[in-house]
Order: structure tokens, then sequence, then C-alpha cells
């Protein structure tokens, strides 16, 4: 009635809704109770408590939190003001597997054999695709590296290349 009496008279308003218009207007003049005042501060608390825990307490974790911080309230009521906050806890994400094997498509022979002992530099090559996580939820931007099993020294001698290691291309492509 309160946000609508600009729009509707509340003589009617108060008959539909069975309610005094005497009543409403003492209702209007009315100081929030101890309760209501109560509940902002604790408000404040919640989400303070909410930001420092990095959104993932709930209000059952959050109660002895309060406590410390001398808010004495019970797990129902720090729920009901966490629901009127739309505050919830942010869930970890289940791991999602990548790699997919199960495909017709041709794979590289393993040429190393597991023996990584390479006698000169840019002998043997390893390569890794790291996900970096986005803005989007679902978004994804790879990482390729590639270095020499030597670490870190480019090669400097005029030796032909060996098979193991192709030429690195300069620029990697972009993947969309």
């Amino acid at each position: 009635m309160k946000q609508w009496r600009h729009h509707f008279p509340v003589e009617v308003m108060s008959r539909l809704f069975s309610v005094s218009r005497s009543g409403f207007y003492a209702w209007l003049r009315r100081k929030p109770s101890r309760r209501a005042h109560e509940d902002e501060r604790l408000k404040v608390a919640i989400k303070a408590a909410h930001k420092r825990t990095r959104e993932t307490y709930s209000a059952r974790r959050l109660q002895p939190e309060l406590a410390a911080e001398g808010f004495s309230a019970g797990r129902d009521r720090i729920a009901r003001l966490r629901r009127e906050l739309k505050l919830r806890c942010r869930q970890k994400r289940k791991f999602k597997a990548t790699t997919n094997s199960n495909h017709i498509l041709p794979v590289a022979e393993n040429l190393l054999n597991q023996t990584f002992a390479p006698s000169a530099p840019n002998e043997v090559w390893v390569t890794d695709i790291t996900y970096i996580p986005g803005g989007a939820p679902i978004q994804r931007t790879p990482l390729a590296n590639s270095l020499s099993w030597m670490k870190r020294q480019p090669a400097r001698s005029a030796a032909p290349r060996s098979s193991l290691a192709p030429e690195t291309p300069r620029i990697l492509p972009t993947i969309t």
C-alpha cells in the first residue's frame, strides 16, 4: 500500500486489503523496531563476513564468525538475512577432463620412448598446453609452451636440426 498510495486512493486500498486507514497511517509513522535495527546492523556484518570469507561460508559457518565479532544470531536468522541480501555461496567447480582419447585421429609416435637424456641443445623438445580461465564462465585461453629439454639456453651451433626438434614458430597461432 505504501508504494501504491500515490497512484490509488488509500481508502479504496484499505477496503480491498481489509485494513483500517488509521492503522495504515499509524504503521507509516511508527519507528522501526529494535529487531529491525539489529537486523540492519547484522546485514552489514553479514555482507562484510561474506566478502572476507571469499563468498564461500554458509549460514552455519558464518554463525561462529559473527559471534566472534559480537553479533549473536541464530543460523536461521542469518540464513533469512542472507536470502534477503541475495547472498549465495560460491561452489567449487567440478573437475572436468578435457582430454578425449577416444578418437580416430592420427597420434604422433613416441620417438623418445621415455628416454629424456639429450646430448645437445635442440635435440629434444617438450610442449604443454595450459588453459587459463577467462572472464566469461566458459571462456578459456590456451597458452602453448614449447621449450628445449636442455633448459633455457638457445642452441648457437650450426649443426643440423634433429627430426625430433622441428622448427618452432615465432608467433603462436591464436585460437578463438
